[in-house]
């Protein structure tokens, strides 16, 4: 069984019990994240895709560590110009270990309906709307002209 979630704003095809890398999340080490952006899932052969994603279905990850990715050297030269710049970057990223893929989460309880104050028999009779008559036509603005001083 494997799933295409949405996580920090890239799609991952992720499996139980596999690790992944992912940009860095504001959550601490050790802790379990739900991530309800499922686009997909394939279980045994049978795919759900989702229009655009799959209410209900959930993914649940153990955040392992908080680590920064490798070094990246960035290097911009313009040649017989001696413009020569060096940069490196290193992403922050965070490890997950994926526990468990749930096609039909358990659905959070709703509110009870509301009960009607009266019933519907003692309401009011609905009132009759009037034609409304046109809107009366606005009279044009006048232009006033300055007049020069002589």
């Amino acid at each position: 069984m494997y799933a295409i979630v949405e996580i920090a704003g890239q799609q991952f095809k992720v499996e139980k019990d596999q690790q992944i890398f992912v940009h860095r999340l504001d959550t601490e080490e050790g802790s379990k994240v739900d991530f309800d952006k499922v686009l997909l899932m394939d279980d045994a052969g049978k795919v759900n895709v989702g229009a655009p994603v799959i209410k209900g279905a959930k993914v649940t990850a153990k955040v392992l560590e908080h680590l920064k990715g490798d070094k990246v050297i960035v290097f911009k030269k313009k040649r017989r110009k001696g413009y020569k710049v060096k940069n490196g970057h290193r992403q922050y990223l965070t490890k997950l270990e994926i526990l468990k893929i749930d096609a039909k989460a358990p659905a959070a309880k709703k509110a009870a309906p509301k009960k009607e104050a009266k019933p519907a028999a003692e309401k009011a009779p609905a009132k009759k709307t009037a034609a409304k008559k046109p809107a009366a036509k606005k009279a044009p603005a006048k232009k006033t002209t300055a007049k020069k001083a002589e």
